[in-house]
């Protein structure tokens, strides 16, 4: 039987409760103090009747102090020693106590299915027979702090060990040692959960706009390429989008629930985009973690990688992605040691690679493992049939962050954006049509609020489609040239004066091709 009394902090309140069970023969196996000024007593009496109890309780409630008895069926020792095991065997990592001689004295479940032994089996093992390679105590001496990553191989599997230091008081309040917290994860799970936290902000091939004959094109090449395992290469301009298209081909794979990482070649110096994409081994170099660090490469473990520019890829890291792709094997930096993994290749580039190849900036065979499938995604300027869709979903977008109504297009402001030359692409459309909802006090978008510089001007007949008959191509030059001149030329006869032309001739013109108010 357990009881909690409720009674006053005084000195010798126990000893008066406690005489009381003795007078009767029965014996407190177990006491403790709860309450947060110590007015609460559990004691612990596995002999004590009912009857007995009934007897003794008028008595025990006479006792100067104690105001109150009553029953409790655990005491708060054991009410938390089964909310931990509880809480502990929800964990699907194993989770381990250890003490500064490296045995285990208390573990979940999972580590017992781990150590191959049942749970309760587990208190008393020494992990010197598991780790021959690590002196954890050593390591906690040292460090005296907490440890994360540590990487460890244990029953043939790899794990990142995290290790917390319990600390005990002793009577001069200086904290000692008194052993580790060690919790366990699966090397070859971790990507897979930083993915999960990411796959929200994924998005397949539903969320790319497809206005344009020519993007629509690409999107039904891409949709063809997506469930294939071989590398694919993704050539285009800056800001055309190529990440967000191997992000949809790896959602339409059979990766698709795996791991998706990226990394950006270009900017990064040669040893940190090596120990980025391969990661590095313990005492690697100077500065290095001491339980090294896991690469890209591993944390993506049966999903894709999307390496972005990578034609600026060094001499040195071509060659390790090249065995990489041969043989799926690599070596972590400062290690002996050989990873296999089964990973997907995606890269992009804006360059020309091929003349790249030619100049001996980049390697032959390299390049023809990359490009077992490729797709060329088009600059905007060769999709302007397309850009009206494109900005009303671009403009929705940013009222929707901004919180604020949506804005329209002025037909001059339509006009510029169809006839400007977009060198940053869609990218650049999204950040122009930003700040203009941001800068639009009104209900409508004018040109004044589109702030487009004029660098980067398209050459010649770029943009131009050259399909066709000569006054189909003629009509397309026609219409280009009317839209750029519009928005400074806002009216037929504006615009007829600036070209030397009749103002009927310019409306007429204007309405067949659906520019400014005179299409209306």
């Amino acid at each position: 039987m357990r009881l909690k009394f409720h009674c006053q902090n005084r000195i010798g309140i126990l000893r008066d409760i406690v005489a009381h069970f003795a007078d009767y023969g029965v014996n407190v196996a177990h006491g403790e103090v709860g309450g947060d000024h110590g007015n609460t007593i559990y004691l612990h009496l596995p002999q004590l009747l009912n009857a007995q109890l009934a007897s003794l309780k008028p008595t025990l409630e006479t006792i100067p102090g104690v105001f109150g008895v009553k029953r409790v069926n655990l005491m708060p020792s054991e009410r938390r020693h089964l909310e931990l095991d509880a809480l502990l065997s929800s964990l699907s990592e194993p989770v381990m106590s250890i003490d500064m001689d490296g045995r285990v004295v208390a573990a979940n479940r999972a580590a017992g299915q781990m150590l191959g032994v049942r749970v309760d089996e587990v208190p008393g093992l020494s992990l010197d027979r598991y780790l021959p390679d690590h002196d954890l105590p050593e390591l906690i001496r040292r460090n005296n702090a907490r440890v994360n990553g540590l990487r460890l191989k244990l029953k043939g599997a790899t794990y990142l060990a995290d290790i917390a230091p319990l600390h005990r008081e002793q009577h001069d309040d200086v904290a000692s040692l008194a052993g580790a917290v060690v919790t366990l994860h699966r090397a070859d799970r971790i990507g897979e959960r930083i993915y999960q936290v990411q796959r929200q902000e994924l998005r397949g091939f539903e969320a790319i706009f497809q206005s344009s004959p020519r993007l629509a094109t690409l999107i039904r090449e891409a949709r063809r390429m997506a469930p294939l395992d071989a590398p694919l290469l993704i050539e285009g301009e800056t800001g055309t989008g190529k990440e967000l298209l191997a992000r949809a081909c790896h959602l339409a794979s059979h990766r698709g629930q795996a791991p998706f990482m990226a990394l950006n070649c270009a900017g990064l110096p040669e040893s940190m985009a090596e120990t980025e994409l391969f990661g590095y081994a313990s005492g690697a170099f100077e500065g290095a973690r001491p339980e090294g660090k896991l690469g890209l490469l591993e944390l993506t473990a049966g999903g894709t990688i999307f390496l972005d520019e990578v034609g600026e890829m060094s001499p040195r890291l071509q060659v390790k992605l090249l065995r990489f792709l041969q043989d799926g094997g690599f070596r972590r930096v400062g290690s002996d040691e050989e990873t296999y993994l089964d990973v997907r290749v995606i890269c992009a580039t804006q360059q020309d690679l091929p003349a790249l190849c030619g100049q001996g900036l980049f390697r032959q065979d390299l390049y023809h493992r990359l490009n077992v499938l490729s797709v060329q995604v088009p600059p905007l300027r060769d999709c302007l049939d397309g850009i009206d869709d494109l900005a009303a979903h671009f403009l929705d977008r940013a009222a929707r962050q901004i919180g604020c109504p949506l804005p329209g297009l002025s037909p001059a402001a339509q006009a510029l954006l169809s006839s400007y030359h977009w060198p940053g692409n869609v990218r650049q459309l999204e950040n122009v049509l930003f700040q203009a909802v941001s800068l639009c006090e009104g209900g409508t978008i004018l040109p004044a609020h589109l702030r487009l510089p004029e660098v980067g001007q398209s050459p010649g007949l770029a943009g131009v489609d050259l399909k066709g008959s000569l006054s189909e191509i003629m009509g397309d030059v026609e219409k280009r040239v009317l839209a750029a001149l519009y928005p400074k030329h806002p009216s037929s006869r504006q615009l007829g004066r600036r070209l030397g032309v009749s103002h009927t001739t310019i409306a007429n013109k204007l309405k067949r091709h659906g520019i400014g108010d005179e299409a209306e």
